[in-house]
């Protein structure tokens, strides 16, 4: 079977034995792989999570929380091809012999769902990871320990309607003629130009959008030489006075400091033209 068959059948139809398949593909036996699990865990700050193996099947120090599916959820799904298999409601392998059927009912019965994953066991219960997106706004809702199938649909659906009528995506403010040159002290350019790399946009509850500020902190001027990336001063957006976050400005090209012999080259390639005047 090729990988992709392979993962067709871990994320369709939750496959134990396509994962350790995969573990061990990966990383050459599963225990291994567990011990890659575990690290990228710790990575992803999931402070309450152990694995014991690839399949989540119940083990003696396998254990995990619903903040901890979150936010390994919401790492899933940086990746554009997981929703390529979480959203697949039907299909099948080796010529059609091999019937796959989601796990995930929501996939089918939930408007913008875009997967992820159920998860069912004796100690566990019902569990299921569930995200969806709608108007530009993703959200992941996590139900662990139900007692049926269906409990655990109705919570996340419960989650993720209270998420979609309450929260908005909001855009930070516009940077443009906010982010002017700082000057430069002794250096062979007079400014270097900034860039700053904001979120393309912040979770706010309905109604709170006009609430949303933005403040330029920024240096008066930087003494030569400036290194390309130095930090220059500061975004700081917040919502009222909670502060939702800072971002550094920084100069986008570095600047040399003027010496004797660069001011000499500067002024004879101004005089042949080849320079612009300082």
């Amino acid at each position: 079977m090729t990988v992709d068959e392979i993962l067709r059948a871990t994320f369709i139809s939750s496959a134990n034995d396509a994962a350790v398949v995969l573990a061990e593909a990966v990383a050459g036996s599963e225990d291994a792989f567990v011990s890659m699990m575990n690290e990228k865990a710790k990575e992803l700050g999931m402070e309450n999570t152990h694995f014991a193996n690839a399949t989540g099947l119940d083990a003696q120090d396998h254990y995990s929380t619903a903040r901890d599916i979150a936010i390994m959820s919401a790492a899933l799904l940086r990746y554009p091809d997981v929703t390529r298999y979480s959203t697949v409601w039907m299909d099948s392998l080796r010529g059609g012999a091999t019937e796959l059927v989601n796990t995930n009912k929501m996939v089918r019965f939930y408007k913008g769902a875009t997967g992820l994953k159920t998860g069912t066991t004796d100690g566990a219960g019902s569990c299921l990871s569930a995200s969806a997106q709608r108007d530009e706004l993703s959200l992941i809702a996590v139900s662990l320990g139900s007692d049926t199938s269906a409990q655990r649909f109705s919570s996340c659906r419960t989650l993720l309607d209270y998420g979609f009528a309450n929260y908005i995506n909001v855009q930070p403010p516009s940077l443009e003629g906010q982010l002017e040159p700082v000057p430069v002290l002794h250096g062979v350019q007079r400014q270097v130009e900034l860039i700053c790399d904001l979120p393309p946009s912040f979770v706010m509850k309905r109604g709170e959008e006009a609430s949303l500020t933005q403040q330029v902190q920024l240096a008066d001027d930087v003494e030569a030489p400036v290194e390309e990336g130095q930090q220059l001063g500061k975004i700081v957006i917040s919502k009222e006075e909670t502060v939702l976050g800072e971002y550094p400005i920084l100069a986008k090209a570095a600047v040399e400091k003027m010496r004797f012999g660069k001011s000499m080259e500067i002024i004879f390639g101004t005089l042949l033209g080849k320079e612009e005047p300082f």
